[in-house]
């Protein structure tokens, strides 16, 4: 592995020196942040051969178009058009696609004003773009310091340099309105650059830095979503989910995103699963709910308002009917008929984490390798007695020890010719009474 390579995930390229001394930055499109699959490569349309989306630091980016004559790709560096000056970016899409896109964020090409793409990036953009880049970090350090001299309430979350290095983007997160005219004149008299303040929200800064979620993916802020929708615990009332806010809050600490994934088809099912405030009675008594399974529709009933170990299930359109007759006087023979009860599915974790659970396990095969070794060495004694003519009635052994091939088969308990012994025993008198085949 080449260790001069820098791979800068937030423009989502990487950054190497050649042997000549120049600086080569190429494209690496697993590391985008809102990245898009471009499923429609390959395909031409001359109306969108003009535009192209262009990427910069983590989730900005936006779509320009092609003035400048020379042909560009996917990959490319290129210098954009800016409000003051120009900047440095990524082509991360091209083609077709392009229109996919701009329908997305309900961009119409005819009336839109697309800023210019104006060529290719050269070695001194590069370079210049690179230097600029370094000097985020310390400028983001030292922003927030002055942030906090001046007693501003507000938190600096990233800091991002134009491609020319003259203008700085400053994300900040506040809870109200901060009245920061004076802290621009310390930025500039600092920092010697033009100062743009951009205020995100706690979502958004989360999509600027990145991360993984509890789920183990990559945060859906950072991945795909580009626009928020409000989100309200009614959608976790309606999952059935706890309202514990350290299991509902995400990593910016609002709620998560994905708590909107599910909802509309728990809500589908809800509307055809009635709504039970009072017993089904029944012949035999009352029946209680206990809990609902929302997806499949199924509801489990119990006698017992107090107990949980014998469930009845019953599918939301058989409650239905049930209701139905209640309301007319009339009452089911019993629930007990229907369905056998359900316990509660109940699966221990005890010694699941124990340090030394798989220990124990090779103990155990130690253990049976010296018993069938030390049964080895006995069963050899008989054998020898043989050899020397000895009667096979004179030796004497324990009772615990084990029977050897020739002289101990009255003795063991679940040999075939003892009586009481296994299914297969000769001596059962279930055995004896039977009547036998006829070969």
């Amino acid at each position: 592995m080449n260790e001069a390579k820098r791979y800068d995930c937030s423009r989502g390229c990487t950054v190497e020196r050649a042997e000549s001394g120049e600086v080569e930055c190429n494209y690496r499109q697993g590391c985008c942040k809102l990245e898009v699959y471009d499923w429609l490569s390959g395909v031409n349309q001359e109306q969108f051969k003009e535009f192209f989306e262009v990427r910069f630091k983590n989730t900005r980016k936006g779509i320009y178009r092609n003035t400048s004559g020379q042909s560009v790709k996917t990959g490319d560096l290129v210098i954009v058009e800016a409000a003051n000056g120009h900047d440095l970016g990524i082509v991360t899409l091209e083609g077709p696609i392009v229109g996919r896109q701009m329908k997305c964020k309900r961009i119409n090409p005819e009336t839109f004003e697309f800023k210019r793409i104006y060529r290719k990036a050269k070695l001194f953009d590069i370079e210049r773009w690179q230097e600029a880049i370094a000097r985020e970090h310390e400028t983001m350090i030292r922003s927030r310091q002055i942030a906090a001299e001046l007693g501003l309430e507000m938190k600096i979350g990233d800091v991002e340099f134009q491609g020319d290095g003259t203008k700085a983007i400053f994300y900040y997160i506040a809870d109200g309105r901060v009245d920061f005219r004076q802290l621009i004149k310390v930025f500039a008299e600092e920092f010697r650059i033009r100062i743009e303040m951009k205020q995100i929200g706690a979502r958004q800064e989360a999509g600027l830095i990145g991360g993984l979620g509890v789920c183990g993916r990559e945060l859906c802020c950072s991945n795909y979503i580009s626009s928020f929708q409000s989100i309200t615990t009614s959608a976790a009332r309606c999952q059935d989910l706890s309202l514990n806010p350290q299991k509902l809050a995400g990593q910016c600490g609002k709620l998560k995103c994905c708590l909107n994934y599910e909802t509309a088809a728990y809500m589908d099912a809800q509307s055809r699963i009635p709504k039970v405030h009072n017993p089904l009675e029944f012949q035999d008594g009352l029946a209680y709910l206990m809990k609902t399974d929302i997806l499949r529709e199924i509801m489990y009933f119990s006698y017992d308002p107090q107990s949980l170990a014998n469930l009845y299930p019953l599918y939301a359109e058989d409650v239905w009917d049930i209701i139905r007759m209640n309301r007319n006087g009339e009452k089911p023979e019993s629930l007990k008929s229907d369905a056998e009860p359900i316990a509660p599915e109940f699966v221990t974790a005890v010694g699941d984490d124990a340090i030394n659970r798989f220990d124990e396990a090779r103990k155990r095969k130690k253990k049976k390798k010296t018993r069938s070794g030390n049964g080895g060495q006995k069963k050899a004694q008989p054998a020898q007695a043989e050899a020397s003519g000895e009667p096979k009635q004179a030796e004497q052994k324990p009772a615990g020890n084990k029977p050897s091939e020739n002289g101990g088969e009255k003795k063991h308990h679940g040999h075939r010719n003892h009586k009481g012994g296994n299914r297969n025993g000769g001596g059962n008198r279930r055995n004896e009474q039977r009547p036998k085949k006829e070969e």
